[in-house]
């Protein structure tokens, strides 16, 4: 039988269950990817479950998000995430190497391979024909381990490319046209599988943008096909002999269809205040901007460097304007200079950073109060630059040249200019330099802990019956930006829970910790509405909320990785079994669900009393018993731990 790749892949890596829609899978994966916002809670965790070695094929650890360095915390966690790979056998990337996912690309990214990151925009790889996902970070420990990585198995959405970009139109104006036809819930339970004659148009650089975005669709993950363009990437980054064609077999059938001309697209933009806010830029031109931003995860290319500089090259960007330049990569920053980008970005008027993530996670160059911010990075939720009440809009590399110039949100094809050619080169500057590999005699290394690294703490088992109050209620699209934000003041904390608790919910509600630590033995519920938790894979968000008494969230849905993180640390995630019901539960109100272990045991339906209003309401719950386990026992960690205990033996060997 025809078979499309996703289905090839996922089979070359199953381990246990079918490839039916909503069943229960597990897969062998060969490579992880963490980054330091995330990875010093995995290494936290390695070190609890006394793992000595990890047990992938390759295990990269990724300096890119904490790096402003205004106190100890920051290069205190960097010494200790350096110490800690050469221990458990990971490469470590220097803080000023560049963003996780396009400095895996160039060095790492192996057609056919599955890839599994702390970070929700690991699916970036899919651009390379891998399989490739976000998941939380105890999940990603749990494969370094050798265990396999658990989902439940996701519908397979094949869309279908046609047609040639037209000028002033680039590969982020694909994406933003999908977010435009399907918002950001419109990828759950979805892996997107791009075929078609227009991905010849699209290098592999393009297609790890488009692959990047799909995060925000909410989708699992993206794959591409691993073609000539792929081909051509990893020569000219001289792993050519990594290259293996893989293809979807003619003939084979997707459980979605979907299909762009590409001829057809217009610049785009996302507005305020979500990446699914998509209109034809032409409708928004001529408002009044203070920033422009390119670079990010999201534009990682050296082609979307290039487009902008000769965009600007011998013009100055307006007065107004913040004309901000973040490269991906040190890799991507060395071959503007060769190529004699750089000084045309930087006479035009251009702010240069160091290579990392910077601005995208509210690390610095946080916009003006009501100003408007053009951003090549992926996502735009509330605060998340660091500005609250912030004005951030999502576009192409084009669009934030053009407007830069003029001041004023510019359609690029109104610019009075030929459009720039820049054809990826065939050979690249290439520094290895920055990568240190793990220690030969693990044995001899000593963790480097600073005053800011606390241990994991420990929590308790499910308790009969779960009694106490909702202590927030909020809407829909509730991203993890909101439950526990990014940024240079939150995310010093990453390895000290306590701590970066007192940021729960701050730019949601600034009075719930406070409210919450006024009775730390009150178990407390969350409610939520659709697609509670979209965005980043930090399981601070999860930790944090249990840390401070956080035991059951109801919500209209969840979004698949911070569901599956709820799970790993003992919160119970519940949906209304009538959506209409979560009008019927008000903050305050008194909660009890009484016999839990048995009611979640026993079926999917768990009935929550209102004691306060004198009511019932019915919720469901998806877990499979693999996942009610972790939930009775507490947290995964307390089945790690105890199984140590039983066996004496290093964990999972």
């Amino acid at each position: 039988m025809a078979k499309n790749l996703t289905q090839k892949l996922l089979e070359r890596h199953l381990l246990e269950g079918n490839l039916v829609y909503g069943a229960e899978i597990s897969l062998k994966i060969d490579q992880t990817l963490t980054q330091d916002a995330t990875g010093t809670m995995v290494m936290l965790e390695l070190e609890a479950m006394g793992l000595s070695r990890v047990k992938t094929e390759l295990s990269v650890q990724y300096v890119d998000h904490n790096l402003v360095q205004e106190d100890n915390k920051n290069p205190d966690d960097h010494l200790f995430l350096r110490s800690a790979c050469k221990k458990f056998g990971i490469w470590y990337s220097r803080p000023g190497n560049g963003i996780s996912h396009p400095v895996h690309a160039e060095r790492f990214g192996i057609p056919g391979k599955s890839l599994l990151g702390s970070d929700s925009h690991t699916p970036s790889a899919g651009a390379l024909g891998m399989l490739a996902f976000g998941a939380g970070g105890l999940e990603v420990a749990m494969a370094m381990a050798g265990e396999p990585f658990y989902l439940k198995m996701p519908k397979v959405w094949g869309v279908k490319l046609t047609g040639k970009l037209p000028d002033w139109v680039s590969a982020k104006d694909v994406i933003l046209e999908m977010l435009r036809r399907h918002d950001v819930d419109g990828g759950i339970g979805k892996i997107i599988e791009y075929y078609g004659p227009g991905l010849e148009c699209l290098t592999a650089m393009d297609r790890l943008v488009i692959a990047n975005m799909g995060a925000e669709l909410g989708a699992t993950t993206t794959v591409f096909p691993s073609d000539e363009m792929v081909k051509l990437f990893l020569k000219a980054q001289g792993r050519d002999g990594a290259w293996v064609k893989l293809t979807a077999d003619e003939e084979c059938e997707y459980d979605e269809y979907e299909e762009i001309n590409l001829s057809e697209l217009e610049p785009l933009i996302a507005c305020p205040s979500s990446p699914g806010n998509v209109v034809p830029v032409r409708e928004v031109a001529g408002r009044e901007i203070c920033q422009s931003y390119i670079g990010s995860s999201a534009n990682p290319g050296l082609r979307d460097f290039a487009i902008a500089a000769l965009i600007v090259g011998g013009k100055q960007v307006h007065d107004r304007v913040s004309f901000d330049i973040n490269p991906s990569t040190r890799q991507v920053l060395e071959n503007l200079i060769s190529f004699e980008l750089l000084e045309k970005l930087i006479h035009a008027g251009a702010r240069l950073h160091q290579a990392g993530c910077n601005g995208c996670i509210g690390m610095g160059q946080a916009p003006a109060t009501g100003c408007i911010s053009l951003r090549t990075v992926p996502r735009n939720f509330p605060g998340r630059s660091g500005t609250k009440e912030d004005l951030i809009y999502l576009c192409s590399p084009e669009t934030a040249a053009a407007s830069a110039l003029t001041g004023v949100i510019t359609d690029p094809r109104t610019l009075k200019t030929e459009y720039p050619r820049f054809n990826e080169p065939r050979v690249v500057l290439i520094n290895t330099k920055m990568f240190v590999p793990p220690a030969r005699e693990p044995e001899h290394v000593v963790l480097e802990t600073g005053p800011n690294i606390k241990p994991l703490p420990t929590f308790d088992s499910l308790p009969e019956k779960l009694e106490g109050i909702a202590l927030l209620k909020v809407g829909d699209d509730i991203s993890t930006d909101e439950i526990m934000p990014a940024g240079a003041k939150a995310l010093p904390y990453r390895s000290n829970i306590p701590e970066i608790s007192k940021f729960t919910f701050s730019p949601v509600d600034t009075t719930l910790y406070e409210r919450a630590v006024k009775n730390r033995n009150t178990c407390y519920f969350i409610i939520g509405g659709e697609n509670y938790g979209q965005g980043s894979s930090r399981e601070h968000a999860v930790i944090a909320p249990r840390y401070l008494g956080v035991r059951v969230i109801i919500a209209k849905s969840f979004a698949r990785i911070h569901w599956q993180n709820l799970c790993n640390f003992g919160i119970l995630p519940l949906t209304f079994q009538n959506p209409g019901d979560w009008e019927k539960i008000e903050q305050g109100d008194e909660l009890v669900i009484s016999d839990v272990p048995g009611a979640i045991k026993k079926g999917k339906e768990v009935k929550v009393y209102n004691r306060k209003k004198g009511a019932i309401c019915d919720t469901l719950h998806t877990l499979s018993d693999r996942q009610i386990e972790m939930i009775i026992r507490g947290s995964l960690v307390n089945i790690i731990r105890q199984k140590q205990n039983e066996s004496g033996e290093e964990i999972l060997s």
